[in-house]
């Protein structure tokens, strides 16, 4: 049984320089990376009981384009994504599943673990 999730665009995806907002924790044991749609900072999203404050403090950093980004999630330990655009660039790369995204209202959410 194949789950599709509503609101992924797989296959071919255009993304031009400069749509995403990346933050990035380096600590002693793991390096962790907020990415969003940039256009979603300073906002809050809310559904199915969850509101979701996506804080420049949190995800504010610098603005990166898709190639950046996917560098640095795939350098990472923990990424924790949001927004359909970011979710869809690592669906499409192979590097989470569809299963694995959730959403907040109509925003789609994922985290990745990287285990060693």
């Amino acid at each position: 049984m194949k789950l599709v999730v509503q609101g992924l665009r797989r296959g071919k995806v255009d993304f031009v320089n400069g749509e995403f907002m990346m933050r990035t924790i380096a600590g002693s044991n793991a390096t962790i990376v907020n990415i969003c749609d940039a256009e979603l900072v300073g906002t809050t999203v809310n559904g199915d009981g969850l509101v979701m404050n996506i804080s420049k403090e949190y995800y504010g950093g610098e603005l990166v384009s898709a190639n950046d980004a996917l560098a640095m999630i795939k350098k990472s330990d923990v990424a924790n994504l949001v927004g359909k655009r970011i979710v869809d660039l690592v669906v499409n790369e192979d590097l989470a599943t569809e299963e694995a995204v959730k959403f907040v209202g109509k925003t789609a959410f994922l985290l990745i673990y990287r285990f060693t």
